[in-house]
C-alpha cells in the first residue's frame, strides 16, 4: 500500500541514504510503486507516480549529485501590470525563497520553461550559497555558471545558460508553493534526487518507501549476481528479479 500522508520535512538520514543511491534506481523505485498501485485498482491508470522525471532539464555542473528536500519559486509569464506589483526588494518572492533554504535543500524554480531566460546568476544565488543550501534546480537557464560552480560549489540542473538577465515585465509570484517545473510537479518538501543522468522528483510522503525498496534492489541485484556466477548462466535466468526470487533471498538472509 502506497503511504499518501504528506510529511512537513524529510529526516538527515533520508537524504543520506538517497546520497549512496542513483537516478535510475529512484525511478525503478516510483515505477514499481505504480505498477503496485495499479495492481490493487484493477488497472487504473491514475495511480500513476511516472511523471516526476524532467525530461529537459541537465546537469549544468557535472559530477555534482543532489538529494535534497525542494523549496519551491514560481514565475509567471511576461506582463507590465504585475512587475511593479510583485517586485518589492528583499521582500519579493524570489528573495523569500532563497531565505527558506539551508543545509539539505534545494531551491526549484519554475519558470515557464522560458530556456533563452538566464533567471539566476552570481548576486542571487550568493545567497543561496551564504544560507547553506545544496544548489538550484530550473527549467529555464541560469546565468554566471562558472562562479556559481567554481567559487560557490552549487550543483545546477537547467536547460543551458545565458546572458540575458530577464525580460520585461517577467515577476517572481510566490515561495514555497507547489510549481510546475519542467511539467513535474514538485511540492515543497518533495525529494529531489539529481544526477548526471538529469532529475526526478520523490513525492515526500513516499521517500521512505522508495529508499527501502531500493535498498533491497540492489542487495537482491548482488545476490543475483552471485546466482549467474555460481551457475555460469544468463542473467536472464535471475534477471528482473521476480517477488519469487526476492523472497528466496529473503530466506537466504534468515538462514
Amino acid at each position: 500500500m502506497v503511504n499518501t500522508e504528506l510529511k512537513t520535512d524529510l529526516s538527515e538520514d533520508i537524504l543520506r541514504r538517497f546520497e549512496q543511491v542513483s537516478l535510475q534506481t529512484c525511478a525503478g523505485a516510483l515505477g514499481y510503486l505504480t505498477r503496485q498501485a495499479r495492481a490493487a485498482k484493477d488497472g487504473d491508470t491514475s495511480s500513476s507516480w511516472t511523471n516526476c522525471y524532467m525530461k529537459n532539464v541537465k546537469p549544468l555542473t557535472h559530477g555534482r549529485k543532489i538529494a535534497a528536500r525542494a523549496r519551491t519559486l514560481s514565475f509567471l509569464p511576461p506582463r507590465p501590470d504585475l512587475s511593479a506589483t510583485l517586485r518589492k526588494g528583499e521582500d519579493s518572492p524570489e528573495f523569500e525563497a532563497m531565505e527558506s533554504c539551508g543545509p539539505g535543500d534545494v531551491l526549484v524554480v519554475d519558470a515557464n520553461r522560458m530556456s533563452d531566460l538566464g533567471i539566476l546568476g552570481n548576486m542571487k544565488t550568493r545567497r543561496l550559497w551564504a544560507r547553506g543550501g545544496t544548489g538550484l534546480i530550473t527549467d529555464a537557464s541560469v546565468r554566471d555558471l562558472d562562479k556559481i560552480r567554481d567559487e560557490y560549489g552549487l550543483a545546477v540542473f537547467g536547460v543551458g545558460r545565458s546572458a540575458i538577465t530577464g525580460l520585461e515585465g517577467s515577476p517572481w509570484h510566490e515561495a514555497n508553493v507547489p510549481i510546475s517545473c519542467d511539467g513535474v510537479l514538485v511540492m515543497p518538501g518533495d525529494l529531489m534526487v539529481a544526477d548526471d543522468d538529469g532529475v526526478v522528483v520523490v513525492p515526500q510522503q513516499l521517500a521512505e518507501q522508495v529508499i527501502e525498496w531500493i535498498e533491497e534492489h540492489e542487495r537482491v541485484e548482488d545476490f543475483i549476481a552471485g546466482l549467474v556466477d555460481e551457475e555460469q548462466c544468463s542473467p536472464g535466468r535471475f534477471y528482473p528479479p521476480s517477488e519469487e526470487l526476492k523472497q528466496r533471498y529473503r530466506d537466504s538472509l534468515k538462514q
